[in-house]
C-alpha cells in the first residue's frame, strides 16, 4: 500500500491534473467480485473501523490521514470508479493557507480531499456536531482538530467559525468547508451559505472554489453513508484559481456559486460504459 500512496503523492506534487486509467480492475475474479456494493461497503466499513481504532488509541497522525484517504481513493477505483481531478496546480501555487469552498454531494469528497489537499496544504474541516459523535468515524474526525458547528444556531455558528477558523488559520492550517446543509445530489444555489466567504475575507487569505460531482457514491435510503455505487458515473473533482474576497463578500460569494455550477453544468451528462 506504500508505493500506492507513494505514486498517488507523486503525481499531487507534479501534475496538474489526474485520470484514473480506463480500467483498474484486473481479473475476471476480481470483475465479479469488485462489481458488487456488498465489496466496496464490506472494505469502507474495514477501513474505517481500523482507522477508528488508531485514533482511539492515539495513533492516528497527520500521515496516517493522508495514507487511509488514499487507501479509500483505491478502493473507490478498484471498484470501478473513475476520478478525473483538476486544477491541482492552483493548491501548489497558493500562498498560505486558504478556505476551500466546496459542494457536497456524497461521502466521498470528505474521504478523499486528505489524500488530495494534505499533501499539499495542512488542512482541517468545518464540521457538523453529529459527525464528531458518529460511532464509527467520530474518534478520526475528532483527531483532525476540526471546526465544530450545531447547524441549529447560525448566529452561534458564525461565532465558532470566526474564532476557531482564525485560531487555525494563524497557525498555517487550511481550512475546507461544505456551506450545504446537507449532502444534495442537486446543487441548489440558496441552501449555500457565505461563511466561508466571511471566515476568508477575515482572515484577509484567499478562497480557492471547489466543484465536485461525486454520485458515483449514492446516499443511502437508511443510512446516508453506505448507499449505491454507480460505476457509468465518472467522478470530477476541479479546484478553481485561488482568489481574495473582499468585505462583504457578496460578488465573491457569487462567483463560488458560478464556478461550481458551471462545471456542473458541463459534467451533467457524462457516463462511462460499464
Amino acid at each position: 500500500m506504500k508505493e500506492e500512496t507513494d505514486e498517488i503523492s507523486k503525481f499531487l506534487l507534479t501534475s496538474d491534473s489526474y485520470s484514473t486509467q480506463a480500467d483498474t480492475r484486473r481479473s475476471l475474479t476480481d470483475r465479479l467480485a469488485l462489481n458488487t456494493r456488498f465489496y466496496f461497503m464490506s472494505r469502507f466499513v474495514t477501513l474505517c473501523l481500523l482507522t477508528r481504532r488508531a485514533a482511539i488509541q492515539g495513533l492516528y497522525d497527520t500521515a496516517y490521514w493522508v495514507s487511509s484517504s488514499h487507501d479509500v481513493f483505491r478502493l473507490i477505483e478498484s471498484c470501478g470508479g473513475r476520478f478525473q481531478i483538476s486544477g491541482l496546480e492552483n493548491i501548489r501555487s497558493s500562498k498560505g493557507p486558504v478556505v476551500f469552498i466546496s459542494n457536497h454531494m456524497s461521502t466521498l469528497e470528505p474521504m478523499i480531499f486528505p489524500g488530495i489537499i494534505q499533501p499539499l496544504k495542512d488542512v482541517t474541516f468545518i464540521v457538523k456536531d453529529a459527525l464528531i459523535n458518529h460511532w464509527i468515524f467520530g474518534a478520526v474526525m475528532r483527531s483532525r482538530n476540526p471546526i465544530v458547528l450545531s447547524r441549529s444556531n447560525p448566529r452561534e455558528d458564525f461565532r465558532i467559525v470566526m474564532e476557531q477558523g482564525l485560531e487555525r488559520i494563524s497557525r498555517g492550517i487550511s481550512v475546507i468547508i461544505f456551506p450545504q446543509h446537507t449532502r444534495r445530489t442537486e446543487f441548489i444555489p440558496e441552501e449555500f451559505n457565505s461563511l466561508g466567504i466571511k471566515l476568508a475575507a477575515r482572515a484577509g487569505i484567499p478562497v480557492i472554489p471547489v466543484a465536485i460531482k461525486t454520485d458515483f457514491w449514492g446516499n443511502g435510503r437508511y443510512t446516508g453513508y453506505l448507499g449505491p455505487i454507480q460505476r457509468q458515473k465518472p467522478i470530477y473533482i476541479a479546484f478553481g484559481e485561488p482568489f481574495q474576497v473582499s468585505d462583504p463578500g457578496k460578488e465573491e460569494h457569487q462567483k463560488v456559486i458560478h464556478y461550481i455550477q458551471s462545471h456542473l453544468e458541463q459534467w451533467k451528462d457524462n457516463k462511462l460504459p460499464l
